[in-house]
């Protein structure tokens, strides 16, 4: 797979993203390799460094379930999701999130939702709440920082010599603690249902309770820098609380 053509996007796209009121379109994973087999039970071959601010259409790790080989696998995959019938894979840059409520009916997501489910981990994410004629960024994860995972689609890609494996983040409506700041928020999946999640052989009935607004009484939120803005800035000063 060749990581150039995985991270070629455009900058313009990814900075327009971030003000549309129903994307998702800015998260952190902090963890290191061992950190993320210790905390999730799998090894990553792959190479990943700690990121504080990821951009679509970047990679990252990817938890799914390898049907032929009956188990869990994490891997490295773009954000963006390209559906295995379309021919052009520039698809993936509208493709970053995908509202829960309506993925049993739209063509793009139909088929993964029913077999391709994913698990994208994450400590936290980034939205930005209008105040009078400024946006002010928000981190919001859980408190103490504590890993977690999105519930996710993804799809494989294959078309003359290229190849790509990519991924989209569910989103629900907000619960109490976001929605002064976003209408929107990623599903976060309960560390209990993440088995329940991957399988392809749960029956759907059973997981369209999962996609729910995760309990706030769990989470965090504060306001942060503007240097989120900006996804050419990726260090630790990008989590810490504005003022």
């Amino acid at each position: 797979m060749s990581h150039y053509f995985l991270q070629k996007y455009s900058l313009f796209y990814i900075l327009k993203l971030r003000y549309n009121k129903y994307m998702c379109g800015r998260f952190a994973l902090i963890l290191t390799p061992a950190e993320l087999e210790k905390i999730f039970g799998l090894r990553l071959d792959e190479e990943f460094n700690p990121r504080y601010n990821i951009a679509p259409s970047q990679t990252v790790p990817v938890i799914t379930y390898q049907e032929k080989d009956k188990k869990k696998k994490i891997s490295i995959m773009k954000w963006g999701l390209v559906p295995s019938w379309t021919k052009d894979s520039s698809i993936g840059d509208r493709m970053i999130n995908a509202r829960s409520e309506t993925i049993q009916e739209k063509p793009s997501f139909r088929s993964a939702f029913q077999r391709r489910r994913a698990l994208i981990p994450a400590n936290g994410f980034f939205e930005w709440k209008r105040e009078e004629n400024t946006k002010t960024p928000y981190f919001i994860g859980m408190q103490e920082m504590k890993a977690f995972a999105f519930a996710g689609l993804w799809e494989r890609w294959v078309h003359d010599n290229n190849f790509l494996e990519t991924f989209t983040i569910l989103t629900t409506e907000a619960n109490e603690l976001v929605r002064p700041i976003h209408d929107r928020m990623p599903v976060i999946m309960p560390e209990n249902d993440y088995d329940r999640w991957l399988n392809p052989s749960t029956e759907l009935s059973h997981l369209i309770p999962l996609l729910a607004p995760y309990p706030e009484d769990k989470m965090q939120a504060y306001p942060i820098s503007k240097l989120v803005n900006n996804p050419k800035n990726d260090g630790p000063e990008i989590l810490e609380r504005a003022g």
